[in-house]
């Protein structure tokens, strides 16, 4: 059994040292660390015990080389993950303020990737999967929404479930209303929605969790866990759980959703998709989160 996961992959050079404001021209060095949404969302399921495989890419380059031999190490299926000539791998610049808050400065080409690994090969690597991951960054291009909409589509139609995180980053989008809009979307009739309560706001116009839950449900979804932070996590619709925060020393919270939705992922994913697996999974994933925090990077020392 295997979750294809779609989206992006890309290298993080840290500053491990907090900045005042975050401001990346005041980081004096950098340590790299595996990245990109998808990317640590498939490490960490693979880490966890699950089967998925990644369909994305990155440049033929060093860093790309570097990047497709931590996410081999860590487990993940890499036979939709492709290296491009003559591209270069993105590389994002992270400072990280005294909150631990981090900021981003991205550099590279073209991040349709996962458009240019299953351009020809979407209704392969569908057929060899029993389960389907996105989020909202592969819904900016119109030419990849397209293909990853239609992927979404059929894997519905064919019974398999879909697990959708929004990671919105409005910065991408033109238009927020488009980003609100393909969110909304990609969370219609799918198996799990894991959002932050800044991502479910937007999306449903609710900043209170109960409602913004009730309003992802009413939009399709079938359960919904939505991130408070410290506070935790609430999961709704057709099983209910409230978990508390567990207490970190924060040093960065760049990794901590990915962490959970990890989790999440991987306990899904090896009960043969049980709903009753994401109430199980929520404490471990909770906790998981927490600790995420208190290191630098958005994964451990072995991505």
């Amino acid at each position: 059994m295997t979750t294809l996961c779609l989206g992006e992959a890309l290298v993080d050079l840290v500053c491990e040292r907090a900045l005042a404001d975050g401001d990346v021209a005041a980081a004096d060095a950098f340590v790299p660390s595996a990245g990109g949404v998808a990317a640590n969302i498939a490490t960490v399921a693979s880490r966890a015990g699950a089967d998925v495989a990644l369909a994305g890419g990155a440049g033929d380059d060093a860093w790309g080389r570097w990047l497709r031999g931590r996410l081999r190490d860590a487990g993940v299926d890499l036979r939709w993950f492709a290296l491009r000539p003559g591209t270069r791998t993105p590389v994002a610049f992270v400072a990280v303020d005294a909150e631990g808050e981090p900021s981003y400065e991205l550099y590279g080409d073209d991040d349709r990737t996962v458009l240019h690994a299953l351009s020809a090969h979407g209704e392969e690597a569908l057929a060899a999967s029993d389960g389907l991951f996105l989020t909202s960054n592969p819904l900016v291009d119109e030419e990849e929404r397209e293909l990853v909409l239609a992927l979404r589509d059929r894997a519905l139609a064919d019974g398999k479930p879909v697990i959708f995180d929004p990671n919105i980053r409005l910065h991408r989008w033109r238009m927020r209303a488009h980003a609100q809009a393909l969110a909304n979307a990609g969370a219609k009739d799918a198996l799990l929605v894991r959002a932050t309560l800044a991502e479910a706001a937007l999306m449903t116009g609710e900043d209170d969790p109960e409602r913004a839950a009730r309003a992802l449900l009413a939009g399709g979804a079938r359960l919904v866990v939505l991130t408070l932070g410290a506070r935790g996590a609430i999961l709704r619709g057709e099983l209910r759980a409230d978990v508390p925060g567990v207490p970190a020393n924060v040093v960065s919270t760049m990794g901590a959703g990915d962490t959970l939705t990890g989790i999440l992922l991987a306990r899904l994913q090896l009960s043969g998709y049980y709903p009753a697996a994401v109430a199980a999974a929520l404490p471990e994933a909770v906790a998981a989160a927490a600790r995420a925090t208190e290191r630098w990077s958005a994964l451990g020392p072995d991505a």
